[in-house]
């Protein structure tokens, strides 16, 4: 019995630690260090999304929530932060696709060596997380399916 308590014991406490989001220091597109602790702490909701140049779900996922963004930012003030995994030799396409593209991604942060992507235990792209506002995760999803991303509104609106 005290072995299922403690297993159960650890199993919160691992859980609790995953809510929050990782310190790691990343670059965004533009050369500019950010700490990915501090990015859903500003009070409003944020969609974090990890993509690569070469995924083309991630692409059709950033391109269907673009669609809709202004909307959703007018709703509930949400903020979209994009996660580029493209190794070293790739970084240097990832800023012309967004700007081709014309996604309103916040910030742009570029995780060549999958700091991030691994401290989250992040296996396949494209992945979203929702941050609450106060830096805890609320949501995470893989995979993109045409229609996924009604799925992260409603999401977000659940936290008003």
């Amino acid at each position: 019995m005290k072995k299922l308590i403690l297993a159960f014991c650890m199993l919160a406490i691992s859980s609790i630690a995953m809510a929050q989001m990782p310190k790691v220091v990343l670059n965004d597109i533009n050369g500019n260090a950010v700490s990915t602790d501090t990015l859903g702490t500003h009070g409003t909701p944020v969609i974090i999304d990890f993509f690569a140049t070469w995924c083309k779900p991630c692409n059709r996922e950033m391109s269907a929530i673009a669609d809709v963004y202004e909307d959703w930012q007018k709703e509930t003030g949400v903020r979209l932060v994009a996660i580029s995994i493209d190794q070293a030799q790739n970084i240097n396409k990832v800023k012309p696709l967004v700007e081709e593209n014309a996604w309103p991604w916040e910030l742009v942060l570029l995780d060549p060596n999958s700091d991030l992507k691994r401290a989250l235990g992040i296996q396949m792209i494209p992945y979203v997380l929702i941050i609450d506002g106060k830096g805890k995760i609320v949501y995470k999803h893989n995979g993109y399916t045409d229609g996924a991303e009604d799925e992260l509104i409603e999401k977000i609106r659940e936290l008003k």
